[in-house]
């Protein structure tokens, strides 16, 4: 069973755990990590898209952040955001390769599988600069179908229109645009 801290606004724990169910059933407010890879092809930026497995309990078939975690409770922004790369996609980098870019906090209300998903985050925002191929990454296949990169600003356009099947926040993708 997962459990997560129960978090306040600005993100700091409570004291308190919840089960990672619960908090998704009763919109309990917790933190994930969100690191988005980045690279520079021919002179523009490319960002690097997950697409979630059609078995993933929450926006299956979905483009999604390059790499995010909930974070456990008990541990930190950083570390989770480290095992998180580590897990899904196979990388490995100091946490000095990871740019802060600041906290999102999001809220969703909707359903999966007939049952209400209500998630309260708070994220800590990271942006990687790392010079891949879409097949150099491992991918953790329970979790990921594919990775593919996208430029930028078409991806910013594809999640402002929803011309792909995504879960991504457009004001995540406008945080990171101060730090390209």
């Amino acid at each position: 069973m997962e459990y997560f801290d129960i978090v306040d606004e600005n993100g700091i724990p409570t004291g308190e755990t919840v089960e990672r169910e619960k908090a998704h059933e009763r919109g309990i407010r917790h933190r994930t990590a969100h690191v988005w890879i980045v690279r520079k092809v021919n002179g523009r930026t490319q960002i690097l898209l997950q697409k979630r497995c059609k078995s993933k309990d929450s926006f299956p078939g979905c483009y999604d952040i390059s790499s995010a975690g909930h974070i456990p409770a008990g541990a930190d922004y950083i570390s989770s955001a480290l095992r998180e790369l580590k897990e899904e996609l196979g990388v490995s980098v100091k946490e000095e390769e990871l740019k802060d870019c600041g906290m999102h906090r999001m809220d969703v209300n909707t359903e999966f599988y007939g049952k209400p998903f209500i998630d309260r985050q708070v994220s800590k925002v990271y942006l990687l600069h790392l010079d891949w191929e879409a097949e150099d990454f491992k991918v953790q296949e329970e979790e990921i179908e594919s990775v593919i990169w996208m430029d930028f600003e078409e991806c910013m356009q594809a999640v402002i229109h929803q011309s792909i099947p995504n879960c991504i926040d457009i004001k995540e993708l406008e945080m990171l645009k101060a730090f390209l």
